[in-house]
């Protein structure tokens, strides 16, 4: 069994792993490749009792006017394939999805320490004996974007604090600034071509943070992230806003924004290496979701080199930062 290592950032460990990427080159938008089969992920018979249990008590609190689950389409992934260019040896990514809704989701993800009839639980089974990354896709109902913005008028990144309304275990956490699960309503073409994870990303910057499709951003792609804790895999993007300041945006929130109510709050910090991974020291380690850590720090990462004309040596930079948090908390 393959032991996946887990992000380390301002002397702690997280339950990340990163599997592709470190923020020194993005994958270039026509390197992403997207397949996807028509057909439902299938469940081992427990596992499809378990849906169905769900799938009924979600209706039966709908029923009642309670708060329940939505059961939105979405996808699962059968596969992920990381290779290169035969010449430039540039990042190609190739991800494969069927279909899933978000009760398939639930059915895994809030199970995944329930003992089995076998004995084990799914945590057991699938990511502790075996290879998480090989997991079977109906452990992998979700596939999401996580994106750390920039500010580019006064550089400031932004951070949010994810709702105690939001569903699973990332409730009331510092996350990405932007975040979206790939949804088959919103982000399957309906012209046939392939879906595309830049869209998504786009996508979540103007659902949370009403950033529009006229504002200009500088998007990139930096790698892709595995939850070990919850067995979510997430693409990791950076993203400028060019024409926009903390000001502006918080005047344009006052206004209204798509899905205001997935996050209570939201602080601006300097872009600065010293001040982001400060701020990350100095809130309690529970404090994160498992890869908001890692996506900000590929996200500095990138700024370095992009600073430094594409010098990949400016990752060390970050680690020079690292390293004097670290001293200054001592």
């Amino acid at each position: 069994m393959a032991v996946r290592d887990r992000f380390r950032l301002v002397g702690r460990e997280t339950d990340c792993h990163i599997f592709e990427g470190d923020g020194t080159r993005p994958i270039p938008e026509e390197n992403v490749r997207v397949l996807y089969e028509p057909g439902p992920v299938a469940f081992p018979p427990e596992i499809a009792a378990w849906r169905r249990e769900i799938e009924e008590k979600q209706k039966r609190l709908e029923a009642a006017g309670q708060p329940h689950a939505w059961n939105n389409a979405r996808f699962a992934l059968t596969g992920i394939v990381i290779s290169r260019t035969h010449t430039r040896e540039e990042p190609v990514a190739s991800l494969s999805l069927c279909d899933a809704d978000y009760y398939d989701f639930m059915a895994t993800s809030h199970n995944l320490d329930r003992v089995r009839s076998n004995g084990l639980t799914l945590r057991q089974e699938y990511l502790e004996q075996n290879d998480p990354v090989d997991a079977p896709p109906f452990m992998t109902c979700s596939f999401g974007v996580n994106v750390a913005v920039e500010t580019g008028r006064d550089r400031k990144m932004i951070l949010s604090f994810r709702s105690a309304h939001v569903d699973g275990p990332n409730r009331r956490r510092w996350n990405s600034s932007a975040n979206e699960g790939i949804a088959y309503e919103h982000d399957l073409p309906k012209d046939g071509s392939p879906m595309s994870l830049h869209a998504v990303a786009r996508r979540a910057l103007k659902e949370e943070l009403a950033v529009q499709s006229t504002d200009t951003v500088d998007l990139e792609l930096l790698g892709f992230g595995l939850d070990l804790r919850n067995h979510q895999w997430a693409a990791f993007f950076r993203a400028v806003l060019d024409d926009l300041s903390e000001d502006d945006l918080r005047d344009r929130w006052s206004k209204g924004v798509d899905d205001k109510w997935e996050h209570e709050k939201h602080e601006f910090v300097d872009a600065s290496p010293e001040s982001l991974l400060g701020f990350i020291a100095d809130e309690p380690a529970a404090a994160w979701t498992p890869c908001a850590p890692a996506l900000f720090h590929l996200a500095l990462v990138r700024a370095a080199v992009r600073a430094r004309a594409g010098d990949s040596a400016a990752r060390l930079d970050v680690e020079a930062a690292e390293r004097a948090v670290m001293r200054s908390r001592v």
